[in-house]
């Protein structure tokens, strides 16, 4: 295996951490770039002292002048409670942020990939989701800032591909869980363990009844990297996320199941715009990159509980 010089943008994040270290692993020199909004150094902290490792405090809405042979672009905050917080920023990190790493790509002809999200199909009028469906997004609602960023990024790679024959990678991210995932990002995940590990009651939006699929983050980062790694021709966008579908009443009780809480269940008004259903159809990643997630919800769950014990326990 040739050896490359790999930017992560968003690196010090919950994703992009996982991913560094798999490409560290791997063999490659990794240049993890993060502004810290949601990024956090200590995610990062076992590589620090490895020569092939490096990180680099850089907002992706302004320019980077580096060389390397790949570029992961993950950064943007992926939470509605982060990136609601500013939405203006949000956008920026999206568009911005694209124009800025496709640029780099433009001029140093390095393979891209982008980490785009199931959030493009918006609330979804069809079930599960297909790689061809255009979506149901509302444009101007709170989660706009993401759903529509994310949306112009994918239009602006695609540009660049036809304009520029620049070769990329996009992949739609369902939701995915696992150790280093922010205690207070608003995911459900990361809410019910917190919830249940500290005994107070979990919250449920609408009647619980909505549904998600849950990817386990190494399963997910073994898809990044497959893709990767596909033939120019393998642009995407691909769904990557595990396509099966459980309540959020089930994901409740399993976590309460996992981690021996008494927690009780209670039921708050669903936020505006939330999806009812969101499961992909992964039928193009299984017959292109042979994959599928293979980790089960309750041991994913059980190592993320570990995770946030630690966490906990810490403050």
């Amino acid at each position: 295996m040739t050896s490359k010089r790999v930017l992560v943008t968003g690196g010090a994040g919950f994703l992009g951490s996982h991913l560094c270290e798999r490409l560290i692993a791997a063999g490659h020199e990794v240049l993890c770039v993060d502004n810290f909004f949601t990024g956090r150094r200590a995610n990062v902290a076992a590589l620090l002292d490895n020569p092939r490792f490096e990180l680099m405090r850089h907002d992706v809405t302004f320019p980077l002048y580096v060389e390397v042979d790949e570029i992961y672009n993950l950064a943007c905050p992926a939470s509605p409670v982060h990136y609601q917080f500013d939405p203006v920023q949000t956008t920026k990190t999206s568009v911005h942020g694209a124009i800025n790493m496709l640029g780099l790509a433009k001029r140093t002809r390095a393979r891209i990939f982008q980490a785009s999200t199931s959030e493009v199909y918006g609330d979804p009028a069809i079930h599960p989701q297909v790689e061809s469906y255009w979506g149901n997004v509302n444009p101007i609602g709170p989660r706009s800032c993401y759903d529509e960023g994310k949306r112009c990024a994918e239009t602006l790679f695609f540009d660049y591909h036809r304009q520029h024959g620049l070769s990329i990678k996009v992949a739609r991210i369902f939701n995915t869980y696992g150790p280093r995932m922010h205690p207070n990002d608003g995911r459900v995940v990361s809410n019910f363990i917190v919830q249940a590990l500290e005994g107070r009651d979990i919250t449920i939006y609408g009647d619980g009844l909505q549904t998600r699929s849950f990817c386990y983050v190494d399963d997910l980062i073994e898809g990044f990297v497959r893709l990767m790694a596909t033939d120019k021709e393998v642009t995407g966008p691909m769904n990557l996320g595990n396509p099966v579908e459980f309540t959020m009443r089930e994901l409740a009780e399993l976590v309460i199941e996992i981690t021996g809480s008494r927690s009780k269940l209670v039921f708050e008004p669903l936020p505006v715009d939330d999806p009812k259903m969101r499961r992909p159809d992964i039928a193009y990643a299984r017959a292109t990159l042979d994959w599928e997630p293979k980790v089960p919800l309750k041991t994913g769950l059980e190592k993320t509980a570990a995770y946030f014990e630690t966490i906990l326990a810490s403050r």
